[in-house]
């Protein structure tokens, strides 16, 4: 896949290469698209915000728009690129203005 075939604030089901090379299903919400991979929040496990390269995902099933009210937000620092240069995993705390988190 490449990043065109993404858009950030959109939630995906889809296919990814996981380390070993096994293809596994995947929801994630997407922050941040950035030229080699994109920053997103996995919705259907321990919600840690990952790295994904846009060559792991194999297949996209679903895509859902999200309404920006619903967007769980993360501050600006931790979408910077230098932050994930060295990093594949983040835990982070989000939280959704409007819905009393």
């Amino acid at each position: 896949m490449e990043k065109n075939d993404f858009a950030e604030g959109m939630r995906y089901a889809a296919t990814l290469k996981d380390a070993n090379g096994k293809l596994r299903p995947a929801n994630f919400f997407v922050y941040k698209l950035f030229d080699d991979f994109m920053i997103a929040r996995m919705t259907d496990k321990a919600g840690l915000v990952h790295k994904i390269a846009y060559a792991d995902v194999v297949k996209i099933v679903k895509t859902i728009k999200v309404a920006s009210p619903k967007h769980f937000m993360l501050p600006d620092q931790l979408l910077n690129p230098k932050i994930w240069a060295t990093r594949t995993t983040m835990q982070a705390y989000g939280s959704a203005p409007g819905l009393g988190k």
